[in-house]
């Protein structure tokens, strides 16, 4: 599956936002955003045209797409499903995002971003409810405790990123219990609990053309 693999920090300009890609990166003096806070591109700093209805959408779209780490594919399968359900469908899609294993490792303070939440769900570093899950798309659901797996308790970048988590803080949905490396998942994340600012009706009314 194609996977991106140039400088996230050009998606945080491309999108005019920071989107935390990097970790503490993003929090700190080396921001790629905060030192360049215009589009990449030779003609970035000159491209503040008038957007149309429909870019304003796509561009939204792109923006959470980028957040969660997603593919094209992945993340229209997402809406489709978010769609069928019961519900507000921009809201349904949200929560559906958050409960991916990889954002809720991220969430919890295991790994610095999402992308390196990926990546330590798909190497088996993470239990759900004592079972060892390395999808990062699985999805979690209410009452199922996630924890780092003994193995791997002493990975640098693991203990590092727990130090960290005061900065970022863990969402009221989740429960951490820090020096045991596990957290659990209370409820379902409400559309409150998502501070980034996401315009969710603009993606539903993109993919309703």
């Amino acid at each position: 599956m194609a996977r991106y693999r140039d400088s996230v920090c050009r998606l945080c300009r491309r999108e005019n936002m920071k989107l935390f890609l990097k970790g503490d990166r993003c929090y700190s003096d080396k921001c790629a955003f905060d030192r360049r806070g215009y589009p990449p591109g030779q003609h970035g700093q000159r491209r503040r045209g008038k957007i149309s209805d429909y870019g304003v959408q796509l561009r939204e779209k792109q923006k959470v797409k980028r957040i969660y780490g997603l593919s094209e594919k992945q993340f229209h399968l997402f809406f489709e499903r978010s769609d069928q359900k019961k519900g507000i469908t921009g809201t349904n899609l949200l929560v559906s995002l958050e409960r991916r294993l990889d954002n809720v490792v991220y969430r919890l303070g295991f790994v610095n971003s999402r992308t390196q939440g990926r990546h330590f769900v798909r190497h088996g570093h993470f239990l759900v409810n004592g079972k060892k899950v390395d999808i990062p798309s699985y999805l979690v659901d209410i009452s199922d405790v996630v924890e780092v797996r003994e193995k791997s308790r002493n990975i640098l970048a693991i203990t590092d990123a727990v130090e960290a988590v005061v900065r970022r803080g863990v969402p009221p949905w989740l429960e951490l219990e820090k020096d045991q490396l596990r957290g659990g998942v209370k409820a379902f994340p409400a559309r409150e609990d998502l501070t980034m600012p996401m315009q969710e009706q603009l993606i539903v009314e993109l993919y309703s053309k």
